[in-house]
């Protein structure tokens, strides 16, 4: 007898390529067909969760708390996790080729959109990615030269990022210390003589990204005040015609303008809200930031619509030491799979992976969250994105367009690991992980105490 793919005798083999929230929702729908696929979840970190673990801010617990959702999904006996496992070296393309039937890639956005300006690259000009993963214990990034000996940051940049790295600096030890912050952070942070945060902003108020939540939150800090122009938050004729209607634009605005009439109360930290300057030269001194050339624009309305942004080459210099940039985010290719660089992502119709040289679908391949879409939602935008993507990898099984893996057993990876020297981490074995960090934060009062270089997770795991 033939043995039908996705039957119980010959189940579907998926790889999953990121063990984030696209990852994770991608694996939850698969399984919603029950006894008919496996999946085999990859994560170049040992630690799965993604941007939970390592995007969120700290004092965002409940955010977080979507990781007991995902938690449900990896213990699934149809699921398996390969952590420490870098797809592109440790596994080929062709590897996957050869034995899965079909390929996830739900790796996001892992880079950062530059300003392209003289000066960026100075120490301690950095994107808003790293300091978000140095303070949230990414391992690769425990070692980011961050100076906080200065008086002033500019953080370049109006989006949910944005405000996440302005709150972690304008917050107290105290607010902080019950987070999961890396501990190494948290001391270098305990130590900050930043006393003013600037955000800055291209184009005007009613073009911000921000949420309501976030910008909520700046007025409900124990030792900074938002400080917000009034002048700054005029708005030409083309916006307001733009937001009009927009109850969660106006929501930004009525809590911007709130703050202009609270004004500074004497706080020792300010976040202050700047509009329509775009960063045209980081300044330094021997070596060191001294400052930020800012160039004053004005606003104009497209044939498009879209309402842009021009200078006026009138400029202003902001003292400062540390600049962090947060003007967008785009993925990193795979080799071996079609990549989009103008625009980060892999080329994709609706999630099918499509070859740009030809225009014509990658049979078996798909994609799922940043990677598939670019660098916008929140992290439950990805459940419907994901959800889009496996139906349309279902549609693609009951029509037939798959091409099957010649070598689908379950044996095969784990063999290619160990031959090749790969020691990967298994969901058994990160759940050890996981509840280490986590006795370990309860004598502080913290939901867990990370560790955050690779030699200690396996350290653990040996002893």
């Amino acid at each position: 007898m033939t043995e039908h793919p996705g039957s119980a005798e010959r189940p579907l083999r998926v790889a999953i390529v990121g063990a984030g929230p696209s990852g994770f929702y991608a694996a939850a729908a698969l399984l919603k067909e029950r006894g008919r696929t496996t999946i085999d979840l990859f994560d170049r970190l040992i630690a799965p969760h993604g941007l939970v673990r390592y995007g969120v801010a700290p004092d965002h617990q409940n955010i977080k708390a979507v990781a007991k959702l995902y938690d449900r999904t990896i213990a699934d006996p149809a699921v398996r996790y390969f952590g420490n496992v870098d797809v592109g070296r440790d596994l080929t393309h062709a590897d996957l080729k050869s034995h899965y039937d079909a390929i996830f890639y739900t790796t996001g956005a892992q880079s950062d959109r530059r300003l392209g300006i003289p000066g960026e690259d100075l120490p301690n000009s950095l994107s808003a990615t790293e300091f978000v993963a140095w303070y949230n214990g990414h391992p690769d990034f425990r070692d980011l030269a961050v100076d906080l000996s200065c008086e002033a940051a500019v953080v370049v940049g109006v989006g949910n990022v944005a405000m996440d790295v302005a709150r972690i600096l304008a917050k107290s030890v105290e607010e902080l210390q019950e987070t999961d912050i890396a501990d190494h952070a948290l001391a270098a942070l305990a130590q900050s003589r930043v006393k003013d945060i600037y955000v800055i902003a291209r184009r005007g108020p009613a073009q911000v990204k921000f949420t309501n939540a976030e910008v909520r939150e700046m007025g409900h800090l124990a030792i900074a005040d938002p400080i917000v122009l009034d002048s700054e938050l005029r708005l030409d004729h083309a916006s307001s015609a733009a937001i009009e209607g927009d109850t969660a634009m106006q929501k930004n605005l009525d809590y911007l303008r709130a703050y202009v009439e609270i004004g500074a109360t004497g706080k020792p930290r300010r976040v202050h809200f700047r509009f329509l300057l775009s960063p045209a030269e980081i300044l330094a001194e021997n070596g060191r930031i001294v400052g930020v050339t800012l160039e004053k624009n004005e606003l104009r309305a497209a044939v498009t619509g879209e309402i842009k942004a021009s200078g006026t080459g009138q400029y202003e210099i902001l003292p400062a030491g540390l600049v962090l940039r947060s003007v967008g985010y785009k993925g990193i290719p795979l080799e071996g799979v079609p990549f989009d660089r103008r625009n980060g992502v892999i080329p994709n119709e609706v999630g099918r992976v499509i070859d740009l040289d030809t225009g014509k679908v990658v049979a078996g391949e798909y994609v799922a969250g940043w990677i598939k879409r670019g660098p916008n939602g929140v992290i439950g935008t990805n459940k419907p994105d994901a959800i889009e993507s496996v139906n349309n990898f279902f549609e693609d099984l009951h029509k037939g367009r798959l091409a099957l893996a010649p070598d689908p057993s379950l044996e095969a990876i784990p063999a290619l690991l160990a031959a090749r020297g790969v020691r990967y981490v298994t969901k058994e074995e990160w759940l050890v992980i996981d509840a280490h960090e986590v006795a370990a934060g309860k004598p502080q009062h913290k939901p867990r105490v990370k560790l955050v270089e690779r030699a200690q997770m396996l350290a653990l795991l040996k002893g």
